[in-house]
């Protein structure tokens, strides 16, 4: 009797190992059709550190099971309610070791539509290829509702790659429900960096490691305070544009919003003088001159400028050329010589965002119709100019049919992250593409979320995506602080 106990409990064991195991590949008959993924991660790129791409089978089907193979590793999981929830674990056993691989992607279902209720079909394998280079571990956003009128709830976030981690630098709870903008890193350098305060607490607030300023940044001779920003290699400058900026709305044009400049300049400030210093070529009444950014070596400042038009009536007869000036950190002093990337009448487009990869061999940029704030403009795509040869091209790789609009370079030069409105043409959701060293892009991914429906759930847009090399440390106590109770630092202009 207790030996017919033991084979029986034995038997039971076995059955329920088999039933909360590893599934199995079922025996299937091979279909051409595409299934319909969410996200869609067919033939993409990924880093090696990247969190488990989770995905969803939107086709109608009872059953489904999809197999990732890498040389002799496999990795089999069974969907619950259409979605693969790949595990964290296994995942990152499976990319181990496995850069410049492929792993190979096969899904299975049963009970598809047009196929018999009980016999499983496999659909085309596709591949992830793994690339060579890794992916800085961290991006910073800002979260916001995509109207942009109003900012009850805000704050500046960062994301870790590596896992679904998500951590507040920044909320506005905690500074009056006041407005956020523009953060900013040097050289993706999570302990030196900067974003303004609007309205409430108004300033821009410089963190560098534990040392928090609090800076008033309007002068008499500057037509606002400091706007956008791009930290010089050094940490010493950062340019700004300083901007006279409207906003408008429309009830009978696909661009919903419209965001311009009634008039605009370029400066640097000097973060040891708290001195802000420009030049009579960068501050031109009859051009609106912004979207300032420095090369990697610090000695050339790339910006956007336009002729001035009489605004708003002329608002959609705005467009910018790309262009650069020589800047010595040492002096202080500009260049007397504009150089010009891109000419308007060369595509009649218009440009903004320019954002140069750290190695300094190539400079992405954003062509929309008309106007600088191309984030809502249906028709804006991303371009790359190789400044070793001047060439410029459209990144067809990775625009889609609507708003491909701001962007950042990973510190290794190999890796973009943007923002797109690809989904549904209302909110920003962060896009990563692999670089390759000819200038090449692989087909971008969406950014991995803990399950694959987030995207149709959260109803706030990803604002300026940046990359970091690691985890920004917890200030909030402290900003708050400064928020609240340090009167600031009243920055003065100087001469270079």
């Amino acid at each position: 009797m207790q030996q017919i106990c033991r084979i029986l409990l034995f038997s039971i064991g076995c059955l329920l190992w088999s039933c909360s195991g590893t599934p199995r590949v079922p025996e299937s008959q091979a279909v051409d059709e595409q299934p319909a993924l969410f996200p869609d991660y067919r033939e993409v790129t990924i880093p090696v550190n990247i969190a488990p791409l989770h995905f969803a089978l939107r086709e109608e089907h009872k059953e489904a099971i999809v197999r990732l193979e890498r040389a002799d590793q496999s990795l089999v999981v069974k969907a619950k309610e259409g979605e693969f929830q790949l595990p964290a674990k296994r995942w990152s056993e499976l990319l181990q070791g496995g850069e410049g691989q492929t792993i190979q992607v096969t899904v299975y279902a049963k009970g598809v539509a047009n196929h018999p209720a009980d016999r499983w079909v496999a659909y085309p394998a596709f591949m992830w290829h793994i690339a060579s280079d890794p992916i800085d571990p961290y991006i910073a956003y800002r979260l916001i509702e995509p109207g942009y009128e109003l900012w009850n709830q805000m704050g500046i976030y960062q994301r870790h790659l590596e896992s679904e981690e998500q951590t507040a630098i920044m909320e506005n709870k905690y500074s009056e429900q006041n407005c956020m903008n523009c953060h900013s890193f040097c050289m993706q350098n999570p302990d030196k960096m900067l974003f303004h305060m609007r309205d409430k607490h108004a300033g821009t607030y410089l963190i560098n490691g534990d040392k928090i300023e609090k800076l008033n940044t309007k002068t008499d001779q500057t037509i606002s305070a400091l706007v956008y920003p791009s930290w010089h290699p050094s940490g010493r400058y950062v340019a700004f544009s300083v901007n006279n900026t409207r906003q408008g709305f429309h009830t009978h044009d696909r661009n919903r919003i419209e965001v311009y400049d009634n008039e605009s300049d370029v400066v640097v400030y000097d973060v040891e003088r708290h001195e802000v210093i420009t030049t009579d070529t960068l501050r031109r009444k009859e051009s609106f001159e912004t979207f300032p950014t420095f090369s990697p070596d610090g000695r050339r400042l790339f910006f956007c400028t336009a002729d001035a038009q009489d605004m708003p009536l002329e608002f959609d007869q705005v467009k910018y050329h790309l262009c650069a000036i020589d800047f010595d950190p040492e002096s202080r002093a500009f260049g007397n010589t504009i150089d010009t990337l891109y000419h308007v009448n060369s595509l009649g487009m218009s440009a903004s965002f320019p954002r140069v990869s750290p190695d300094g061999n190539y400079l992405l940029y954003t062509l929309s119709g008309y106007g600088n704030f191309s984030i809502w403009h249906k028709d804006a795509d991303l371009h790359l100019i190789d400044l070793r040869t001047g060439h410029s091209r459209p990144l067809e790789e990775v625009n889609s049919e609507d708003t491909e609009s701001y962007h950042s370079w990973s510190s290794n030069s190999r890796w973009i992250v943007f923002s797109s409105r690809r989904i549904d043409g209302l909110y920003t959701r962060p896009y990563f593409a692999y670089i390759d060293e000819s200038g090449k892009a692989s087909k971008p991914f969406l950014l991995p979320q803990a399950d694959s429906d987030f995207y149709q759930r959260f109803m706030k847009s990803y604002n300026i995506p940046e990359f970091i090399t690691g985890p920004v440390k917890s200030r909030i106590r402290a900003l708050r602080h400064a928020a609240l109770e340090d009167p600031g630092i009243n920055v003065t202009f100087g001469q270079p």
